[in-house]
Parts: C-alpha cells; sequence; structure tokens
C-alpha cells in the first residue's frame, strides 16, 4: 500500500514559500515532527527574528513571536523566566544570530538559560541578497565580497558552536546538516535532544544546522548540496561538541 505523506500537526496546511533547494522548508519539518513525537505542542512557543527565518510563524502551527534582529535569546530568557512550564526555543540564521545577536546568545549560554536555540548556517545574508555573512568561507563570493572574502580585511569565519561549547553555562552543543538521509535523520535526533534537555531542566542547548542556499549561492539545488559538503562541511565540522547530560 503506497504510503501517504503525513503532515506533522505541528505544522500548519500552508505551502512553503522558500527557494527551491533551501533548508528551511526541511529544518521545519524536522522541528515539527520532534515536538509531535514529545508531545509538547501545546507547551511550545517559538521565536524568530529578521531574515529568511521570519516566515517561521506562517508555517508552524503553535505561539510564535516575532523579535528584533538578533534579540531571540533575549526574548526567549524573559518568557521562560517568566513562564517556566512552557518550553522556548528560537529559529535564527547565521546572519542573525552571529552578527547583531554575538552578545544575546553568548550571554544566555553563559547564564544557563533554560532554553532551546536552533541556528541555521548558511554562509550568507539569505534574504537581504547574499551578502557577507560573519560564518562565509574565506574566498567565497557574496554580493559584498565579489572577489571572495578577504580574511586580511573581513577576518576569518565564526564558528559559533566551538564558541559555545567554552562556556560553562552551555550543557547541549551539536552542529548538523541536512545534505543527506543519514545527516536528516541525526539532524532531527538532535533537534529532539536538545527539547528533551529543556524539558528536563539541563539548561542551554544548542543546535547548528548547516543548510544549502542555492539562490544566494549562485548554484542549482543539486550543485549547492555538493558544494554544502565540499567546501562548508570542512569548515564546519559536524558532531556533538558539548554533552553534560551524557558527561554525567
Amino acid at each position: 500500500m503506497k504510503k501517504v505523506f503525513e503532515r506533522p500537526k505541528s505544522l500548519k496546511n500552508t505551502p512553503f514559500r522558500y527557494c527551491p533547494g533551501c533548508g528551511h522548508s526541511l529544518i521545519h519539518r524536522l522541528i515539527g515532527e520532534a515536538i509531535d513525537k514529545l508531545g509538547i505542542k501545546e507547551k511550545i512557543i517559538g521565536i524568530a527574528p529578521v531574515g529568511c527565518a521570519v516566515f517561521a510563524y506562517d508555517y508552524f502551527d503553535f505561539n510564535m513571536l516575532e523579535v528584533a534582529h538578533g534579540r531571540p535569546p533575549a526574548a526567549a530568557t524573559g518568557m521562560k523566566r517568566t513562564l517556566p512550564d512552557k518550553i522556548i526555543f528560537s529559529y535564527q540564521g547565521d546572519g542573525d544570530l552571529a552578527a547583531i545577536g554575538t552578545a544575546e546568545i553568548i550571554h544566555a549560554a553563559n547564564r544557563g538559560e533554560n532554553i532551546t536555540v536552533f541556528f541555521v548556517n548558511n554562509a550568507t545574508y539569505g534574504m537581504t541578497g547574499g551578502q557577507m555573512a560573519p560564518t562565509t568561507l574565506p574566498e567565497q563570493k557574496t554580493t559584498t565580497t565579489p572577489k571572495g572574502r578577504d580574511i586580511k580585511i573581513a577576518g576569518y569565519p565564526l564558528h559559533v558552536s566551538e564558541i559555545l561549547a567554552t562556556i560553562e553555562g552551555a550543557s547541549f552543543i551539536a552542529r548538523t546538516a541536512v545534505d543527506s538521509f543519514k545527516n536528516i535523520t541525526i539532524t532531527k535526533k538532535m533537534i529532539e535532544k536538545a527539547f528533551r534537555y529543556q524539558m528536563d531542566g539541563k539548561g542551554f542547548s544548542f543546535v547548528e544546522i548547516l543548510s544549502p542556499c542555492p539562490t544566494d549561492w549562485w548554484m542549482p539545488p543539486d550543485d549547492a548540496v555538493e558544494w554544502m559538503r565540499d567546501k562548508l562541511m570542512r569548515v564546519y565540522k559536524i558532531g556533538v561538541l558539548k554533552d553534560t547530560w551524557k558527561a554525567e
């Protein structure tokens, strides 16, 4: 019998309008499936900022909050402290979290806030036209680095997960990718684990997800996946960087 497509209950019956080959729609589904599996839909509150992530409220079928660029960790902190029984997560891109939101994410982790953060890294500012982001690779061409990122001028790519893993208040830090069935499966498990950390009061949990952006990488979707494997994943190594629960 042919298997019928089942939409996660945590997603609205609304067609995605992300670009072809973009990883956001897939990551939305993985988060929705994890929420359904954990049975926390009635407790969940999501927070999204400016950027491609701004559309999240159109697709998730639970309470969503929109905040200023880079500020989701601050909003999540206030919400979790006032509503401790709720499960609070932020969904952020690299232009948002790793640039204007750098201080917010570092201090939320340092305080050990019991929130969950999903960080989508596609090495570019997606919504605003493909400008250089803190995560852009050396020599990677963008609209603001047409000859490639020059590390002598713009510095090196920012390894957010590695930075957060050194912070004492952070409890769970992982980096995954959505380039293959295997890694998609791992990503879903890491999303579930991050939520479980919060549900059990274990503190700050963070999952960085490497994602393709064919439009702003100026390539077809299949080439974007190969570029992600050949370039992005060589710089940003996937794996669990910190797991204090396991250490116990």
